[in-house]
């Protein structure tokens, strides 16, 4: 069975790049700086836009910064909508709530406030505006038929790069299974990276969210399907993370943290939303769905084991990333040692543990598998693992 499997998955490994070579090289319209959210409001009216519905989260609202935006589009003359209710992990119920605000209140566009979550709740509704079908039907690759309605974007958190990227992912209330929508319609059209709504973050979420960036941009850097391109855009975001996210944790009204740290989280959504990701991934999305542990944390946890485990196949393009980031080393092999500890470090400097304290011993062998059965059949990685060596690994994250 393994042999067929790791037969499958190099077969898989094959045709992975040749697709991900046909994605077009669209990118957002993208306002970057304090008045970018103003820049964008501007230039949603004059895409003729005449009532925008807002997707966000109930705490956006709270703290203000949804009135912040909608104070925006005030001033540019686009009336708006608003679905709040997105929690994390959004459902199809979710989905269908904003879709009937859009329809019952004739609204023409979408605008998603917020981080992933409302991030991927919004790219589904723009689709369905315009699809006439099931949820399920716009599941997979490339099943969004018609052009969705316009769909912008604010996000709230540097982590997630779902701004920059065309794929959404939401899971089923009744089975919790994540369903998983990637096509190049869901991209946004137009993008405001504004680090001033960032400004009252935590520690906590400001350090998780940005190691989900750096994670981005490394498991992308090391895929099978990286190219100059998604390169470029990965090598961008790295040394951005590095330099200013313990910054942005120590110091959490330090605008030129939070502006580079919006733009490592795009750049990085840049780089893997062409590349896709790897075993962190998996690891981590078993995580959320067996102990609801935040993505950028779960990512977080896992990456240095695998990136350990990845070394031998990857030993060049982590010495890169050494180079990259100022780092010492003899030859390629210790160039590759020095940027695993560097993570270690950063996660150190952050506060983000090493190991899982909800992480039970009985669980281990079952999430494995589920983690390898989304890794092989999605993820373009550098070095097969097998069942095992997935168990030996998660066992190394265990409190």
């Amino acid at each position: 069975m393994y042999a067929l499997k790791k037969f499958i998955h190099g077969l898989l490994m094959m045709v992975l790049p040749k697709l991900a070579g046909l994605l077009p090289d669209k990118v957002p319209v993208t306002f970057v700086g304090v008045d970018s959210t103003r820049e964008l409001t501007e230039s949603i009216a004059h895409t003729g836009t005449q009532r925008v519905l807002i997707v966000t989260d109930a705490v956006l609202v709270e703290i203000g910064v949804v009135e912040r935006v909608t104070e925006c589009l005030r001033a540019s003359g686009v009336s708006w909508s608003t679905y709040s209710e997105v929690l994390p992990d959004p459902t199809t119920q979710h989905v269908q709530a904003g879709l009937a605000i859009l329809k019952r209140d004739g609204c023409d566009s979408v605008l998603a406030v917020g981080g992933g979550s409302p991030m991927d709740t919004s790219k589904i509704i723009a689709a369905l505006a315009t699809n006439d079908v099931e949820i399920s039907k716009l599941e997979g690759m490339m099943k969004v038929r018609r052009a969705p309605a316009p769909l912008f974007a604010i996000p709230t958190t540097a982590g997630t790069g779902s701004e920059a990227t065309i794929a959404a992912v939401v899971s089923d209330p009744v089975t919790h299974t994540k369903g998983f929508f990637t096509d190049p319609k869901l991209l946004p059209v137009m993008v405001a990276l504004d680090p001033s709504l960032m400004l009252g973050l935590p520690p906590a979420i400001t350090a998780a969210t940005g190691m989900d960036a750096l994670t981005h941009a490394v498991e992308s850097h090391l895929c099978l399907t990286s190219t100059p391109e998604t390169e470029r855009y990965a090598r961008i975001a790295i040394p951005l993370v590095f330099n200013h996210l313990p910054t942005a944790c120590t110091d959490g009204g330090n605008i030129e943290a939070r502006r580079a740290m919006c733009l490592a989280s795009y750049y990085a959504g840049l780089a893997f939303t062409r590349t896709s990701v790897g075993y962190v991934h998996a690891i981590a999305h078993t995580f959320g769905a067996y102990y609801r542990t935040p993505h950028g944390l779960a990512n977080a946890i896992a990456l240095p084991e695998v990136l350990e485990f990845s070394k031998d196949r990857a030993q060049k393009q982590l010495a890169s990333l050494a180079d990259l980031i100022g780092l010492d080393g003899a030859n390629e092999r210790e160039k590759a040692d020095a940027f695993i500890r560097a993570v270690r470090e950063l996660m150190t400097k952050i506060d983000i543990p090493s190991t899982l304290d909800a992480l039970v011993v009985d669980d281990i062998p079952k999430i494995a598998k589920q983690a390898l059965d989304e890794a092989h059949l999605n993820y373009p990685v550098p070095r097969y693992m097998k069942q095992d060596e997935c168990e030996a690994l998660i066992a190394k994250l265990v409190a």
